[in-house]
């Protein structure tokens, strides 16, 4: 679930942190947008822009907080965390952030547009009952476990 900010005892740290991210991506000349992830009151993980200085789509605030969080936790599993942005998340990060199965997200400011991204061209490619064999296989095992 996706919150702004309400800036309480605790949270004035966070904003700090949060901002202090941020302008690092300036830098690089990068949008400026800071994350930081937080388990249990103690941040585990940092993240500014960084897709202009590594020349990759992917490198967004959220996506280096994450990263940095799961290698820390030695898990992807978030449950137990949360996640302070000065930028409202983009679909691409709001998937991850699901995918971690993120507690709470607080940010400072929503997306004042929305994003005109062209739909790239899907097509289904032969090949479908084997890839879903092995899903269904993978799960199975699993749940034998």
């Amino acid at each position: 679930m996706c919150v702004p900010f309400i800036i309480g005892d605790n949270m004035n740290k966070y904003v700090e942190e949060v901002l202090k991210e941020a302008k690092k991506s300036l830098k690089s000349d990068d949008v400026p947008i800071g994350a930081i992830i937080v388990q249990n009151g103690k941040i585990i993980g940092r993240g500014h822009n960084t897709r202009e200085k590594q020349k990759l789509v992917t490198r967004h605030a959220e996506i280096n907080a994450l990263e940095q969080a799961c290698k820390r936790k030695k898990d992807w599993y978030l449950n137990d965390c949360e996640i302070y942005i000065t930028l409202e998340p983009c679909p691409m990060c709001l998937n991850a952030l699901a995918q971690a199965r993120i507690g709470k997200i607080y940010y400072l400011t929503a997306r004042d547009k929305i994003e005109h991204i062209k739909e790239p061209i899907k097509e289904q490619c032969s090949g479908a009952e084997e890839a879903q064999y092995l899903i269904k296989e993978f799960f199975k095992a699993k749940r034998r476990k």
